[in-house]
């Protein structure tokens, strides 16, 4: 939603040290810059979030004492002010991903430690049910990280008819088939052994998808088969220069709704990648670097004009705002050293 131009945006985060939870912002985009921080939900590490495409809901990955889970919250989309719903955990660590698909029925989370995919309905307020299906990872891969599955991601295909399940332990992307909350094994694709995937991102004509790797610092291109929910690779391409020798682990990877620019984040490395999209291949080619101006770049998001890039280092406890250059897909810097403490994942109202 947009008031005057005002975007309203969340921020989840870590609460390890000094953060309470998820925070909100305003971005003004006359102005061009972020304001009015603050706390809008107290919550013990909700890293990730993500939003109802109706703006009624937002939802949560959480940690409730030796438990984790999901919480849901309504949501004012005047004000961004959240109301917890519920929350439905069970032991173990909380999840590190959350997706909701579009009809704000079905909400899917992903655990980096506990190996485990689960679904969950929702009622008519956007509440969440308890679990309708648990699945559970195994694997290895040759990196010293990869000594058990570590799912990172778990989202909705573009035409809703799976849930994809990005394991980086493993080096496996999973495909569900998903009927009314319930998850079925139906194809895997293996990404090259060390690899370590992480997040994705479809192309919005549905026939690409994009996925980062952390472990390689790499972006796969993949050609995604609708009938079967399958796979097959068109291109890998470094995130980083082949002269950066310190240790870079990959991020978060985002695609402009116009299909023609790849965003990937680089951890220390500490840059955003651009990729260019061709689009007759769905391959990419190198734009350029960006500095995140800040330590770590956990995520980052477009806002809802893609007129701006928002950067969150976590390390730095910071946001960064960049211009965006809709004809090149370069980032300009407009504002740095925002603080935040601990950001994890920045999202926006949907418009």
């Amino acid at each position: 939603m947009s008031i005057n131009g005002k975007f309203i945006g969340y921020v989840g985060t870590y609460t390890k040290i000094e953060s309470k939870g998820v925070y909100s912002f305003v971005l003004d985009a006359k102005k061009g810059e972020i304001t009015d921080i603050k706390l809008a939900a107290e919550l013990d590490n909700p890293t990730y979030l993500t939003v109802s495409n109706n703006n009624k809901n937002l939802y949560a990955v959480a940690k409730e004492g030796d438990e984790g889970g999901v919480t849901a919250f309504s949501l004012n989309d005047q004000t961004g002010e959240l109301t917890k719903l519920n929350s439905q955990v069970s032991s173990g660590s909380p999840p590190c991903h959350v997706s909701v698909n579009k009809d704000n029925s079905n909400v899917v989370t992903a655990n980096y430690h506990t190996t485990k995919v689960e679904s969950y309905l929702t009622n008519k307020d956007g509440s969440v049910n308890p679990e309708t299906s648990v699945v559970e990872h195994e694997g290895t891969g040759p990196h010293n990280r990869q000594e058990k599955p570590h799912i990172h991601f778990a989202g909705f295909t573009p035409d809703e008819k799976y849930v994809i399940a990005i394991d980086l332990g493993s080096d496996q992307i999973t495909t569900y088939s998903v009927d009314n909350g319930a998850l079925e094994k139906v194809h895997i694709f293996k990404t090259k052994p060390g690899s370590g995937p992480r997040h994705m991102a479809f192309h919005p004509n549905g026939k690409y998808a994009y996925v980062m790797t952390e472990l390689s610092s790499q972006v796969v291109v993949l050609n995604y088969h609708v009938e079967d929910g399958s796979f097959t690779e068109l291109q890998s391409i470094p995130t980083i220069p082949t002269n950066f020798n310190e240790t870079n682990d990959g991020s978060a990877i985002h695609i402009s709704s116009d299909g023609k620019f790849v965003y990937a984040g680089n951890r220390g490395h500490n840059s955003i990648t651009i990729f260019s999209v061709d689009q007759n291949s769905g391959q990419l080619s190198f734009v350029d670097w960006t500095s995140t101006e800040g330590n770590w770049p956990r995520d980052f998001v477009l806002d809802p004009t893609e007129k701006f890039l928002i950067v969150s280092n976590q390390k730095s406890n910071t946001l960064v705002l960049f211009a965006r250059n809709e004809l090149t897909g370069r980032l300009n810097l407009l504002q740095s050293g925002v603080k935040v403490p601990e950001p994890v994942c920045v999202k926006f109202l949907n418009q």
